[in-house]
């Protein structure tokens, strides 16, 4: 749709009560500045960050969330791996060491001063996938106990061009994430952990595994210290992982092809692995900020608005001597959203359900703000009907179309569409489906366990510019503002994209709120068999 020469933007002339981009502004600014040293969560600036959502969140005519408190304590874990042993595969005609960071990384998700996996049998178990409602399981037949498993990166069919696959070919699904194929390993009782890395599977090259894997590690506190976890979890080169499997005759290339057909069989190597390193273990707490509306007819049934408040804090420091990471962008504007959100849904008037507003700790460290709220919730999964995941809006012009990260996997699509269409604006497909986003931001902690949740983005195609100026606008934003000093507040940003998004995001969880039915993942998609689990064993829900 053209809008006529200075007309509104797309989508908010249709709205009774509009979300004030003053506030959002105002928020975004306040949160962005220097004083408030980029927002690293269990620093000295955390009780100062934490106080401001609080106030703006009363402001906006929210409750405490949390049984009359506005915190949700979140108790975290860092382990920092060291001394790293080579890792030492025997069984061939000639041992094989490989170095610590050029060649394999691991770390251990459990709370112990040390790890050791002592001559471990090896066992090639595919893509490392167990997905009953696809028929497919690479663990059928095979005792991982006291074993390492060896995973291949991404999904089955990965290398297709569409998304007619199994897996939904180049679009990649939760069972090609690094983190389902640790937690499914450590489901099978393995040992350890090892995937291969491939770089244009993972989407990434070696240097990112390598960087990511060779510091601190986080992970939400557990009542058993992840003892339930492996003992390890890691990667190794390509090439090495072809040295393994060729120590013994076979061909890494030829077990991939095997991999990649429906009743494939783990292949037991006939190789032992061993390596260990030590642990420093610190143990700290952050907090994220809740806050309700309560509902009126159906007060007991939630729908979510989500954003986290944390950024990188102190970083490496650029050309000008700038070292903090203020995080502007990515994400005090998705802290500024939800509360014009709850402001607007609060001027607007309750809806039928409650509707939680969370400011979320740690997403920087692996979403684990999200992680915790989803493993202890305030509000039970089973009566909360889906939400609204807002993370890192851009500055820019408003575009005529909305992409659904993750694609088609739920009953949401129907509400998606009929929104964009309400408001003048159309679907598009999601940019880069291979890179999995839609398993990297904090909805994902509620989506994996059962709960429908939004995660959308604003389109290439802008009004000002077309698909050329969008990309152009994307590119910059990674290429020289994420995760940067740069990426700081202006009083020049263009907030008309953000106009847009945030009335489609209003329209979008206020629906939800007001209606009374329970959108659930497709027959076919990976949730479904959690959300049909965690409905059936509650009366109160869906």
């Amino acid at each position: 749709m053209e809008p006529v020469a200075g007309a509104a933007p797309a989508g908010s002339a249709q709205l009774a009560v509009a979300p004030s981009i003053p506030l959002m502004q105002q928020v975004t600014k306040r949160l962005s500045q220097d004083d408030l040293e980029g927002r690293a969560p269990s620093t000295a600036t955390e009780p100062r960050v934490l106080d401001y959502i609080v106030a703006q969140f009363e402001r906006a005519g929210l409750k405490p969330g949390n049984q009359g408190k506005w915190l949700q304590e979140v108790p975290t874990v860092e382990i920092t791996g060291s001394n790293h042993s080579p890792m030492t595969v025997s069984g061939g005609a000639t041992p094989l060491r490989f170095s610590f960071g050029d060649q394999y990384v691991a770390t251990s998700y459990r709370v112990t001063p040390q790890t050791r996996v002592e001559n471990s049998p090896l066992v090639f178990v595919g893509y490392g996938i167990n997905a009953p409602e696809l028929g497919w399981n690479d663990y059928a037949g095979v005792d991982m106990k006291g074993k390492t498993a060896v995973i291949l990166v991404n999904d089955p069919d990965y290398a297709m061009d569409g998304q007619d696959g199994l897996f939904k070919g180049r679009r990649m699904t939760y069972y090609g994430r690094w983190t389902y194929k640790f937690e499914e390993a450590a489901r099978q009782g393995a040992a350890a952990a090892i995937i291969v890395h491939d770089t244009f599977p993972a989407a990434y090259g070696w240097n990112v595994v390598n960087s990511s894997w060779t510091g601190a590690q986080y992970y939400v506190q557990t009542a058993n210290d992840g003892m339930d976890q492996t003992m390890a979890n890691g990667w190794v080169q390509k090439a090495a992982a072809e040295a393994i499997v060729g120590a013994e005759g076979k061909d890494l290339g030829a077990l991939t092809a095997a991999a990649q057909r429906k009743g494939f069989k783990a292949v037991p190597l006939g190789l032992t692995a061993s390596f260990g390193f030590d642990n420093a273990v610190r143990k700290s707490t952050s907090h994220n900020v809740v806050g309700i509306l309560p509902g009126t007819t159906r007060p007991d049934e939630y729908m979510l608005y989500s954003g986290h408040w944390d950024h990188l804090g102190r970083c490496t420091p650029d050309a000008t001597g700038d070292d903090i990471c203020n995080g502007a962008v990515d994400n005090a504007t998705g802290i500024g959203a939800i509360t014009a959100l709850a402001d607007a849904n609060h001027r607007a008037g309750p809806t039928a359900r409650s509707q939680v507003f969370i400011a979320l700790t740690l997403e920087e460290s692996g979403l684990l703000g999200s992680e915790y709220y989803a493993q202890n919730p305030i509000y039970p999964l089973a009566q909360t009907v889906g939400g609204v995941n807002i993370d890192a809006l851009a500055p820019g012009g408003s575009a005529r179309d909305y992409m659904m990260t993750g694609g088609d996997k739920s009953d949401l699509t129907t509400l998606f569409n009929q929104t964009l269409a309400q408001q003048g604006l159309r679907g598009s497909p999601e940019a880069e489906p291979e890179k999995g986003y839609y398993y990297r931001s904090d909805h994902f902690s509620l989506a994996k366990r059962g709960v429908p949740m939004f995660y959308v983005d604003r389109g290439l195609d802008l009004i000002a510019g077309g698909t050329a100026a969008g990309q152009a606008a994307a590119d910059d934003y990674v290429q020289n503002r994420y995760h940067a000093p740069s990426d700081e507040w202006s009083d020049a940003w263009d907030w008309s994209g953000m106009t847009t998004d945030l009335a489609l995001f209003y329209q979008l969880g206020r629906s939800l709120a007001e209606s009374s039915t329970w959108p659930n993942w497709h027959t076919t998609d990976e949730f479904r068999a959690i959300r049909d689990k965690s409905c059936a064993s509650s009366a109160a829900g869906c």
